[in-house]
């Protein structure tokens, strides 16, 4: 197998501004610590030592995907409840006409007896 060949970043275009910037969730008062590049004008003190703020509304500590308390939709309902909603839109069908059952028709064997009867009919003559 040949080597691997790596794709480089393009250099220029990436910052490197960044610096520990402490995340608050304002729904739960939670707080972490990241790398980001984001502007802010308040700051935060956490274990003594002070960090830029930015406050969230939500983060990954009270998302309800997150926390398990997600709320599940009666999708089954909807569709019942769009289907019914729609129903009177659809083009009325024309009636389905059930077809006659197909009989096989057997064949029938000539029978000799007109024969006959021509027979007699000519000797009685």
């Amino acid at each position: 197998m040949g080597a691997l060949n790596f794709i480089t970043m393009k250099k220029g275009i990436h910052p490197e501004s960044f610096r520990l910037v402490a995340f608050k969730d304002m729904s739960n008062e939670e707080v972490f610590l990241t790398k980001s590049t984001a502007d802010t004008k308040e700051t935060l003190e956490v274990d003594g030592v002070e960090y830029p703020l930015v406050k969230l509304e939500i983060s990954r500590t009270s998302h309800p995907f997150y926390t398990g308390k997600a709320k599940f939709l009666d999708t089954a309902g909807r569709i019942d409840k769009f289907k019914s909603k729609y129903d009177k839109f659809k083009k009325k069908a024309a009636p389905v006409v059930e077809a006659a059952p197909v009989v096989e028709a057997t064949p029938v064997a000539k029978e000799e007896a007109p024969k006959v009867e021509a027979e007699a009919s000519s000797e009685e003559e």
